[in-house]
């Protein structure tokens, strides 16, 4: 078995937990997955994990609803630094132009962890969206896109952008997606991390 099978599992444990306990709200122990400088960043949120979770919270109080499925995931090591890549969808629910829609968007986490006095933690969690769709909950319903609003986002989160800045968002542009320079900095940033580099 590979020597650093524990901290593998050890990852793994706490990505998984970031997607349950972010999404049932159980913040004293979402708060456990990060490291004090933890910072998130998000089609809609780019700050500290602490502000996320604020404003997470806020946006669930007023009928927000977001949820997370994971799949796959690989992990790359190095010392004590390390670099996870976890297939997943994101998927909510709101109401555009008076019409109950479900945007799902798939894509994957890609987390910068640390062991800190025996502990991984997030130190920066960023995203990769690659594609998504935008459906009326009820099929018979009649929805109508805004096409010169939908054409502002990339195409990777095209309807989850649209979606999140109609219910009042400001979405961040130019994050990366399937492919493109976005992507290829995030990598070359990772690479970095892995070989101590600050981010």
């Amino acid at each position: 078995m590979p020597r650093d099978t524990v901290d593998r599992l050890a990852i793994r444990a706490l990505i998984e937990n970031w997607a349950l306990w972010r999404d049932a709200r159980l913040w004293d122990r979402f708060r456990t997955v990060w490291h004090k400088d933890g910072q998130m960043w998000a089609t809609w949120f780019q700050g500290s994990y602490e502000e996320f979770i604020r404003v997470s919270q806020e946006g669930y109080d007023r009928g927000v609803r977001i949820m997370h499925m994971l799949g796959g995931m690989s992990i790359d090591i190095k010392g004590r630094r390390a670099i996870a890549q976890t297939k997943m969808t994101i998927s909510q629910r709101a109401e555009v132009d008076g019409v109950l829609c479900d945007v799902v968007c798939s894509g994957r986490f890609y987390d910068f962890l640390e062991k800190r006095k025996g502990r991984w933690g997030i130190v920066l969690r960023r995203l990769a969206y690659e594609k998504d769709r935008i459906d009326p909950v009820e099929p018979d319903a009649k929805l109508t896109l805004d096409k010169a609003l939908l054409a502002q986002f990339p195409e990777g989160y095209r309807h989850l952008g649209y979606l999140q800045s109609k219910i009042g968002y400001k979405i961040k542009e130019e994050l990366p997606g399937l492919d493109g320079p976005a992507l290829d900095a995030l990598y070359a940033k990772g690479e970095a991390w892995l070989k101590g580099q600050k981010l």
